[in-house]
């Protein structure tokens, strides 16, 4: 793994590193046969990445860098970046190159990113897992030879970032994309509110849920690529917040059954530490909680829209899907208009309710997922695929159901199974919540 952003960034602008070498370390990894370079970027780097780091280097003799000048930056494959195809994990959308970058990528380029490569996912973005059969695996690199699932959907942006390949990731997060792969896999993982950034030139999974996340090896190298990919004017101006009086929720519901033994203790020892370092905890029964189930029947809102945008695609390339990815979609099929609307107002319903019911708390702490990362040949078959990635999306899947903000950060002991641990904060207190999540993570992750 390479160092956290903000090392690299002092690096490179003391001219300790540049980015034509920084660029180059990430695709030798990529290259190198026997690592996981081949499935976690399955079309190769990117051809542009090279001039983008020649230019970052030449512009900063002259003294004109941004915050991320010579950063190599990966980008899953539902975004737009121009001159590139994009597939989204998928073999039957057209080859046809980008003409603009989607908003977030193009901030970032505005920024000073170099664009390492496209990341593989999940087809479509449409499971936890992180599974793609057009493309293959990437192995979660913990204990890598029992080829564990590296997490979905953006299983590539994960591992690109545990294997070196590239500094930090760029996902997207509709019921936890972000978050699964990065509590799997031991990395910092954002989800902001959905609102926050643009969707534009992103491949859709579900408009209601979609938001535009990241994967690094820490809090705050996600809170910079959040801030410039927001359009905020001071990006990265972050300080932790000490966890003295934080007032922390413990849910009593959903999030704490089925947990795996090596969860349950990573859980309360990072309860534990937060508390002794000052942090109030009260465990807290939310009432909004109660009907998550029924928004999420058949699918809910995420199946009924992910149907709207696909069925065009699946009468002509229905045997071209993912046979998990397409069934799932054609749940959608199922809604009537009626159903999509009386989803659309229970969720502003519980939404609304649940920002009440937030408000005597700085954040919601819980497990990112209730298990470690199993084995890929354990999941060939039904129904162990269903019920595992029904398992890791059930507790991040809350956060885009209420429109909150989330982070996943790393609290297992080292050399063990990682473990994440997840801060949910109300709708649109992103930046209060990533400061929090920077003062307890090193209160809670391994050192």
């Amino acid at each position: 793994m390479l160092p956290a952003l903000e090392s690299l960034r002092a690096q490179l602008a003391d001219g300790r590193l540049h980015a034509a070498t920084l660029l180059a370390s990430c695709v030798e990894r990529i290259g190198d046969g026997t690592g996981e370079g081949e499935r976690v970027f399955p079309h190769g780097p990117s051809p542009a990445a090279a001039a983008q780091a020649a230019a970052s280097d030449a512009l900063r003799r002259y003294g004109v860098a941004g915050p991320l000048s010579g950063i190599p930056v990966s980008v899953k494959d539902l975004f737009d970046v121009q001159g590139e195809v994009t597939r989204a994990g998928s073999r039957i959308l057209p080859e046809r190159a980008a003409t603009r970058d989607a908003v977030a990528i193009g901030r970032l380029r505005a920024a000073g990113a170099v664009f390492v490569g496209r990341t593989n996912m999940t087809e479509f973005a449409y499971s936890g897992l992180g599974i793609n059969p057009h493309f293959g695996t990437p192995a979660n690199p913990f204990n890598r030879s029992a080829a564990r699932i590296p997490g979905g959907s953006s299983s590539g942006a994960a591992v690109s970032v545990t294997d070196g390949m590239a500094a930090a990731a760029i996902g997207s997060d509709t019921g936890g994309s972000c978050r699964i792969p990065a509590a799997l896999c031991g990395l910092a993982g954002f989800k902001p509110t959905a609102a926050r950034i643009p969707v534009e030139g992103a491949v859709p999974l579900s408009p209601s849920y979609d938001s535009i996340g990241s994967i690094a090896p820490s809090v705050a190298s996600c809170a910079v690529l959040d801030s410039i990919m927001a359009g905020d004017t001071e990006p990265g101006a972050f300080v932790p917040h000490s966890l003295r009086g934080v007032r922390l929720a413990i849910p009593t519901s959903i999030v704490l059954d089925d947990m795996d033994v090596r969860v349950a203790a990573a859980f309360e020892r990072a309860i534990a530490r937060l508390t002794a370092a000052g942090a109030i905890v009260r465990e807290v029964s939310f009432d909004s909680w109660q009907h998550l189930s029924t928004l999420g029947q058949h699918g809910g809102l995420v199946a009924a829209e992910a149907w709207a945008w696909h069925v065009g695609l699946i009468k002509r390339h229905a045997g071209e899907y993912d046979p998990r990815v397409i069934s799932r979609i054609r749940l959608g099929s199922e809604h009537s208009t009626a159903d999509y609307l009386r989803n659309r107002a229970l969720r502003a319903q519980l939404c609304r309710q649940a920002d009440d019911e937030m408000r005597p708390f700085d954040a919601i702490v819980c497990p990112t997922v209730p298990i470690v990362a199993p084995r890929m040949a354990d999941l060939e078959e039904e129904p162990a695929y269903t019920a595992t990635n029904r398992l890791l999306l059930r507790n991040p899947s809350i956060a885009n159901m209420l429109d909150l903000c989330a982070v996943s950060i790393p609290c297992h002991e080292p050399d063990q199974a990682p473990v994440g641990l997840m801060l949910m904060g109300r709708c649109m207190s992103d930046r209060q919540l990533l400061a929090i999540s920077m003062g307890a993570e090193p209160v809670v992750r391994p050192q």
